[in-house]
């Protein structure tokens, strides 16, 4: 895992998302922006309010894949492939979680899903095309919070598997 100092942009106290990511020692980035709650898309919203390419600024989805809640990581400029991620896991099918199983299992509200930090850890799976940048951005854990880190850190963190998820 990158070690090195971290740089919070964001305020004081932190989310669930960054209190694992300091205690892990891991190298990170806090980026924070006013949201706009009547942006059609957050990831977009980020990546916007951020300046950065939108390939490098992944949303956290929760599918249920063959009854168990997966998370999956995928570029905001794309959408998940269903029949990818239940493949991933060497299951059969997957569909989208309900949003109030995925607050209720996370800890987080929807549009802040992050996979690090959450309530149950739940198996993951990391799009692969992550792997082709240095930094990637995730949710930190609420709306308007993004954290920045390496795509093997987030990997490493939450013991996900890189397989090739997303459709552009």
């Amino acid at each position: 895992m990158a070690k090195k100092q971290k740089k919070q942009t964001g305020g004081a106290g932190g989310t669930p998302a960054t209190v694992a990511l300091t205690a892990a020692g891991a190298a990170f980035t806090v980026h924070s922006y006013e949201h706009d709650p009547t942006h059609p898309s957050y990831g977009e919203e980020a990546a916007e309010a951020m300046g950065v390419c939108p390939e490098r600024v992944f949303k956290t989805l929760v599918a249920e894949v063959d009854g168990e809640l997966t998370v999956a990581v995928v570029p905001v400029s794309g959408s998940l492939d269903l029949k990818a991620l239940a493949a991933a896991v060497s299951g059969k099918r997957a569909v989208l979680a309900d949003p109030a199983a995925a607050e209720r299992t996370t800890g987080y509200v929807r549009g802040g899903i992050s996979p690090l930090g959450q309530r149950k850890r739940l198996r993951t799976v990391l799009d692969d095309s992550a792997a082709r940048h240095p930094t990637i951005c995730v949710s930190a854990g609420r709306r308007g919070l993004e954290v920045e880190l390496a795509p093997g850190d987030l990997a490493e963190l939450t013991a996900a598997v890189l397989a090739p998820i997303g459709r552009a």
